[in-house]
């Protein structure tokens, strides 16, 4: 259940990133030049480091379970 609700949040965030990044590339002046910058860096860079902190999680459990697993023998 923590795992729906954690994923449904991260949904929402990225929809949000999207649409303030839309938001800022219209009304973008080039005083906000930098603004549309960093939300478009954001909207690029959160996604891939949502994917590598799952990667790292993901090889961290395994090299706990595989512990347990000669630990138990």
């Amino acid at each position: 259940m923590k795992k729906r609700i954690f994923s449904l949040v991260l949904v929402v965030l990225l929809l949000g990133l999207y649409a303030a990044t839309f938001i800022v590339a219209c009304f973008t002046t080039k005083e906000t030049g930098g603004l549309f910058m960093a939300s478009l860096f954001a909207t690029v860079m959160f996604p891939i480091l949502l994917y590598g902190y799952q990667l790292i999680l993901k090889a961290i459990q395994g090299k706990q379970d595989s512990k347990e697993d000669k630990s138990a023998k």
